[in-house]
């Protein structure tokens, strides 16, 4: 779902955006402006405290300069005005997953496919958190086998070899 797609599905439920002040914010943040960014973003929600798009924007802003708790309020806040939408869910999936929150991650990101079940950037953001969960329970096991399990050893090198190193830093991909 792109920002455009956001925007138009939206603007159907009522909640009007001036696309120019979306646009405009999003430049400057394509410019590396982000600060700008932030500060436009939050005069408009303070004019209009419900625009979904541009909370949504201040999200990856925020993500984007490594305030991952001040985003996923953005995002959690999102959540609770329009559950109906998957983006803020993946997005939120993805900080969680970076903070280690796996289980929470993994949650957030089912909702996102109940909401959107062609959502191909949660789908993928899943499958690198079953992976996650799956090399975290195959480290426990080696441990407790102290090393002397071949299968299992060769099951976690293969397993370690494919996964993004996004994915062993606690890490997927967000929705820009």
């Amino acid at each position: 779902m792109s920002i455009r797609w956001l925007c138009c599905v939206l603007l159907l439920l009522g909640t009007p955006v001036q696309a120019d002040t979306l646009a405009e914010i999003e430049a400057l943040h394509k410019q590396g402006q982000t600060e700008q960014a932030l500060q436009q973003a939050d005069a408009a929600i303070a004019l209009q405290p419900r625009a979904a798009q541009i909370r949504f924007l201040k999200g990856v802003m925020l993500s984007d300069l490594g305030r991952s708790s001040d985003a996923v309020e953005v995002y959690v806040s999102l959540t609770q005005d329009y559950p109906e939408l998957a983006d803020p869910y993946n997005n939120l999936a993805v900080l969680y997953a970076a903070r280690g929150e796996l289980d929470a991650a993994l949650q957030a990101l089912q909702q996102a496919l109940r909401n959107d079940p062609k959502n191909l950037r949660a789908r993928e953001n899943l499958g690198d958190v079953y992976l996650a969960l799956a090399l975290q329970a195959w480290n426990t096991a080696e441990v407790q086998s102290k090393g002397e399990d071949a299968k299992l050893l060769r099951k976690l090198k293969q397993a370690e070899s494919i996964v993004p190193q996004s994915v062993q830093q606690g890490s997927t991909r967000h929705r820009r």
